[in-house]
């Protein structure tokens, strides 16, 4: 794969070859998914890591690489979704974390931790006036849905058609997932005002919640501004819960998208980095809705979970967002992803391609298509045996992203490494030139 265009080549025969080189290359991982497949279904146990032929199986990290048992290298751009947004082995978070042990772990009481990191996310976002936490963001959507519920004792949510908020709210393909809660969901179409104020009026007085994410994470697609408001607007006429999923897009300024773009919704919903890398989530928002879970008020609501304030995610937490992800870091750093993204879309321009990076700030999905992306339905223009191409034609360049063209840099990415993306996917681009030519016919 030396970036030479390889003109009588389809798609179907580059994939080919493609998975041919990468099994090659794999021989420990291919054994390893195979052991895996005898106790777990299709030998994994977290489906957005799977991918044909069979995933690379990684053995450490070190600071912004990967190695995997095999012995192959990887500049990681996926940062585990985000979440990974100190790198592997981060000094400040390391310590704390060796700190952290040393005392001990599971303690089943209160720790001083939880509330400085309960006070950080309370100062920088604007809508949290109170916060709870929990272990994912998946369990953070689930306890903010229903405390909107109990909260305007209605039943009904208004989703995004095409979105995601966890593993069991999850509306790919425009309907509900067949694992996913039973709450009765009304899905609208993102970016679209009109079309939803009408489902939003239409329901209003059984709808107690609208949940969006300001940016779709899974295929990088912001919301319009004005979007936004008109769902703030909406909301506060009919009494319904605002909730932003901001479990990804937390990240993109120092209060988040909500702050970036003046909208403020009634509650927000997190995860990811802001626990330092270890498992974290957490739902909060208006001070009237959130206190009912005081246990000090004879009404108040129920909210269990053995490991919400496990003691290293707390510290690792408080560690992270004081020492490492300062406000002035998460502008840096968003910075940072909005001249990646531009690079990318030149390479394309450059090359005759149809290259099209999609996102915000640090978080950023390379598509193949020229079609603009104004909902998640968009992003099936690109097919996926091009997905496949690029992704497994980047981890043999050693570059390490998600099958999707899903990105997120961390902050211990160096120049240098960015670098040898944009040479990596030049040479993707000029390899398969033919091939991704053909996409435009």
């Amino acid at each position: 794969m030396d970036g030479t265009t390889r003109v009588n080549i389809d798609l179907a025969s580059a994939l080919a070859e493609v998975e041919r080189e990468y099994v090659a290359a794999r021989p420990k991982s291919q054994a390893q998914a195979e052991r895996a497949g005898k106790s777990m279904p299709g030998g994994n146990t977290r489906t957005v890591l799977f991918y044909g032929p069979f995933p690379s199986v990684i053995d450490r990290g070190e600071g912004p690489t990967l190695i995997d048992i095999d012995g192959n290298r990887y500049t990681d751009f996926l940062g585990e979704y985000t979440a990974g947004l100190y790198g592997h082995s981060h000094p400040v978070i390391m310590k704390v974390l060796h700190e952290t042990l040393d005392k001990g772990v599971s303690f089943g009481g209160p720790n001083v931790n939880e509330a400085e990191l309960s006070r950080l996310v309370c100062e920088r976002f604007p809508s949290v006036e109170l916060v709870r936490f929990t272990n994912s963001g998946t369990e953070g959507n689930i306890m903010a849905l229903g405390t909107a519920r109990a909260f305007t004792g209605r039943q009904k949510v208004l989703g995004i058609s095409g979105g995601y908020h966890g593993g069991v709210l999850y509306f790919g393909g425009g309907s509900p997932a067949p694992i996913n809660a039973p709450y009765p969901f009304v899905l609208a179409p993102y970016n679209d005002i009109e079309g939803t104020r009408a489902l939003i009026r239409q329901n209003a007085s059984e709808l107690a919640a609208i949940i969006v994410e300001p940016m779709i994470g899974n295929s990088g697609i912001p919301a319009d501004i004005e979007y936004l408001k008109m769902l703030r607007e909406e909301a506060t006429a009919h009494g319904i819960v605002l909730i932003f999923d901001e479990v990804m897009t937390s990240r993109l300024s120092p209060g988040g998208l909500q702050l970036k773009h003046g909208v403020t919704p009634d509650m927000t919903t997190f995860g990811k980095y802001i626990g330092g890398g270890m498992s974290f989530g957490a739902f909060g928002g208006r001070g009237d809705i959130m206190r009912r879970y005081d246990p000090r008020q004879a009404d108040a609501w129920p909210h269990a979970g053995t490991f919400n304030n496990n003691v290293l995610t707390m510290a690792a937490g408080v560690a992270g967002l004081t020492k490492i992800y300062t406000p002035q870091k998460s502008i840096e750093l968003s910075a940072q992803g909005d001249a990646f993204r531009a690079r990318l879309n030149a390479i394309g321009a450059k090359a005759g391609v149809p290259l099209l990076c999609s996102g915000m700030g640090s978080i950023n999905v390379v598509h193949f298509q020229r079609t603009p992306l104004r909902r998640p339905a968009d992003a099936a223009k690109t097919p996926i045996e091009v997905r496949a191409l690029f992704q497994l034609s980047m981890l043999g360049r050693g570059y390490y992203i998600a099958r999707r063209g899903f990105s997120s840099l961390s902050v211990v990415l160096e120049p240098q490494h960015y670098d040898g993306f944009y040479a990596a996917v030049e040479a993707f681009c000029e390899e398969y030139r033919t091939v991704l030519q053909a996409l435009d016919g």
